[in-house]
């Protein structure tokens, strides 16, 4: 199985980067560099990676490094395309202070058949999936803030096989909340989770710690122009394109050791996912009128690139 690793970063190499380098080597994957105007070039050039400069970017795929832009998390979407045209059956999107475990990616389930704790919330359409964690008194970014009242009204509904083509790792240390929660809680985390889980409802994921089949990958994108939205929109998006019963969440295989950010210009990003979600995850398209003209195109030339 062909497996491609794929990051951007505009840091010199973290301890993350390093350890999914050694971590690729080890276990057969390529990892994929995708670097911005700000990227020390010549120290990621010396590593044991596929890293893909500006100039690499502008050449290979013109139409879309210009619509995405520069000084952007979403320069990450050219990793993707790259990696599914040159043959990628399973890509894991990582962020670079996400620090990975030793065992990361060793219990890889994604198209194959995996038996899994399956819950359903009769009330919702929307699930948490930290509401059946230890954690569940935070909430996944990206999930609608209208329904937090009732996100851990929550029905185990037994063991359920299922073959997933989206596999959502967990992540301990500073976990992927939303800027209101972080504000609020603050919180340091370790999630006790241990074995795979899914749900009957729509659910956010990220794409800092995330496994995607080839066959998801190509409806998937980070979304530029809708803030910190970006990733959470995309993965509704493709839950959409591929139907049920395709994502599955699993332990933090990571320890998120957090860029330096400003929560409240965090908090200003995330103001389109405050308005907008809920109605987004009841039709998860690409042609509504809160979605901004850019990302309509971009999306348009995003997907023809796939080959």
């Amino acid at each position: 199985m062909k497996k491609f690793i794929v990051t951007t970063t505009i840091n010199h190499p973290t301890e993350a980067t390093l350890k999914f380098i050694e971590i690729a080597k080890r276990d057969g994957w390529k990892f994929v560099i995708v670097g911005d105007t700000k990227t020390p070039h010549e120290e990621y050039e010396k590593l044991d990676c596929i890293y893909l400069d500006p100039d690499k970017q502008a050449e290979m795929y013109p139409e879309l490094s210009e619509i995405i832009g520069w000084k952007t998390i979403q320069r990450r979407n050219i990793g993707f395309v790259y990696a599914y045209n040159h043959g990628a059956e399973v890509v894991a999107t990582v962020d670079d202070d996400n620090i990975p475990y030793d065992n990361w990616g060793t219990d890889l389930y994604v198209g194959k058949e995996v038996e899994v704790d399956y819950y359903t919330n009769k009330e919702l359409l929307v699930f948490d999936p930290l509401s059946v964690t230890n954690q569940s008194n935070l909430w996944h970014r990206g999930f609608p803030i209208d329904l937090l009242p009732y996100k851990n009204l929550i029905e185990y509904k037994g063991k359920k096989k299922i073959t997933p083509l989206i596999q959502a790792d967990l992540w301990d240390g500073d976990p992927d909340i939303d800027a209101m929660c972080r504000l609020s809680f603050k919180p340091i985390v370790k999630f006790d989770t241990t074995s795979p889980f899914a749900a009957a409802e729509i659910s956010p994921f990220n794409s800092q710690n995330t496994f995607i089949h080839r066959d998801a990958l190509k409806h998937y994108a980070v979304w530029p122009y809708v803030g910190r939205m970006d990733d959470i929109w995309g993965g509704y998006y493709t839950q959409k394109m591929i139907g049920d019963d395709k994502l599955i969440y699993n332990r933090a295989s990571v320890y998120q050791d957090r860029n330096v950010q400003d929560l409240i210009t965090n908090l200003e990003k995330e103001i389109i996912g405050y308005r907008h979600t809920l109605d987004f995850t009841k039709f998860p398209n690409t042609t509504s009128d809160y979605i901004p003209a850019k990302t309509k195109e971009f999306l348009d030339i995003y997907f023809n690139s796939f080959k």
